[in-house]
């Protein structure tokens, strides 16, 4: 530990530190308290694009969400380590299941994603779609490569290829890993986790609460899009279901690559609601 790269560059930038024990945290991510008592997350990367991904989003895009999430306060490129103040609140993920508080956390949730959405939207275009198919064909490559779908499942998967490659689309700055475990709910509504944030077609920052989430408690799909100010019509619901492809062979490719039962369970559930 005395090595560790997240210490050292705590250290030089805030001084003396303390790591806060947090078992719900990930191993790579460390919880810091300073001598006037702030916290502070130190995060190394183990992949470098994630890393710059992170940092780029923090920079490039964290204007538009002031007060719901982490500042840069250090960085180490050469370690891929970033250091970040930390937004108090409780992870949305531990709160009640059916309590006032889930249902306030997905109207926050809806309308902080909306800022970030309306901020750096871009009108319909075919390219989104496009890079979007390919992306589904190569995760349907891999699948059908390690045996996990039918002949059947891969043909449905295919149709929703065909689906985005024809489909125009509205972009906008995504978070891609948009789900209770990464919000806060606090004073303030909080984000973090932005390793995954990119241009990316709009609809797609819903895909996974609608396949891991909402089909069970649709109330909290309503408190959503009341907060998101937006909702979606026929045409953009249609979308979704075919963003649920990606997330299908996703979950069954990485369960498989990872021995993840819940994750493999999860994609044969979306693969069979999948027309």
């Amino acid at each position: 530990m005395f090595d560790d790269p997240r210490l050292n560059l705590a250290r030089g930038a805030l001084g003396a530190v303390q790591i806060v024990q947090d078992p719900t945290l990930p191993p790579r991510v460390l919880r810091l308290v300073n001598a006037e008592g702030n916290e502070f997350f130190a995060k190394q990367h183990s992949e470098r694009d994630r890393y710059t991904r992170e940092l780029h989003a923090y920079l490039a895009w964290g204007s538009h969400l002031i007060g719901h999430v982490p500042r840069v306060v250090g960085r180490q490129d050469r370690t891929c380590t970033l250091l970040l103040t930390a937004v108090p609140g409780v992870r949305v993920d531990t709160v009640e299941p059916g309590s006032p508080k889930e249902e306030q956390a997905h109207y926050e949730a809806g309308r902080v994603l909306g800022k970030l959405h309306q901020a750096t939207s871009v009108p319909r275009t075919g390219a989104v779609g496009t890079e979007l198919a390919q992306l589904l064909r190569d995760w349907i490559a891999r699948a059908d490569r390690a045996a996990l779908i039918s002949t059947v499942e891969r043909d449905r998967l295919g149709h929703n290829a065909d689906v985005l490659a024809s489909t125009l689309m509205d972009s906008a700055v995504c978070h891609l890993d948009y789900q209770p475990r990464n919000w806060l709910l606090g004073d303030a509504f909080g984000l973090c986790d932005f390793e995954h944030m990119r241009r990316d077609a709009r609809i797609r920052d819903f895909a996974r609460l609608e396949f891991r989430r909402w089909q069970a408690v649709p109330n909290l799909r309503t408190a959503f899009f009341a907060g998101y100010g937006q909702p979606l019509n026929d045409t953009e619901q249609r979308l979704l279901e075919s963003f649920g492809a990606i997330e299908a062979v996703t979950a069954l490719v990485r369960g498989h690559d990872q021995d993840d039962v819940a994750l493999s369970t999860h994609g044969r559930t979306v693969l069979a609601r999948l027309a």
